[in-house]
């Protein structure tokens, strides 16, 4: 567990249709406490997001949130935001983004809408690049991520996919099985343990 301290996790704002999704956001979140790592995550208090939150918070874990200034009456609120004593509001987006990869270990992707589906592609497109070779995980809630990962099997055999040995995402059913997973990928895998942060920013 030494090599990772803090897990990304990318998820909805919203609660979607299914309860399932909400019930696993909470089951991560108290996971990650349990295990010791740190949350890091885009600030909201709602849906998915604040699950995930609050099921970190609720069984004493450490969570860091990060999120734009604009977004704090969107997907929170200025009085919901006073619960995090690790608080980081960036003036952009993409300062938001490159701050949660620079504080992580690995990334995780819970059900959510084009943003969540637009950052852990991101991260897959660094790990392509060769920037990093953090664990990256989809948590396939109800079989979510299935059309993603149908997606890159499309890319790959249109021949597309290049470096697809860099771009291999972990699927896992329940949340329980996320941290197990991470820990597993990353004691075979020691080629490198962050990403090259000047680079990306020019990105």
């Amino acid at each position: 567990m030494s090599k990772i301290k803090a897990v990304c996790v990318y998820c909805g704002s919203s609660p979607g249709h299914d309860v399932a999704y909400v019930e696993a956001g909470e089951r991560l979140g108290r996971a990650l406490a349990t295990s010791g790592l740190t949350l890091i995550y885009g600030g909201g208090t709602h849906g998915v997001m604040g699950a995930v939150a609050r099921g970190t918070l609720n069984n004493g874990g450490k969570v860091g949130a990060i999120i734009p200034r604009f977004l704090t009456n969107w997907e929170t609120t200025t009085d919901a935001l006073k619960m995090f004593e690790d608080l980081t509001i960036t003036d952009t987006m993409h300062e938001r983004k490159l701050r949660m990869f620079e504080r992580s270990d690995a990334f995780v992707a819970l059900p959510g809408g084009i943003g969540t589906v637009e950052e852990i592609v991101e991260i897959m497109t660094w790990a392509q690049l060769g920037q990093h070779r953090k664990p990256i995980v989809l948590l396939n809630i109800k079989g979510f991520w299935a059309p993603m990962m149908a997606m890159l099997e499309h890319i790959r055999s249109a021949g597309f996919l290049h470096r697809d040995h860099l771009i291999q995402p972990i699927v896992v059913d329940r949340a329980d099985d996320v941290i197990p997973a991470i820990v597993a990928a990353a004691a075979n895998d020691r080629a490198s343990e962050h990403g090259v942060s000047s680079i990306i920013d020019k990105m």
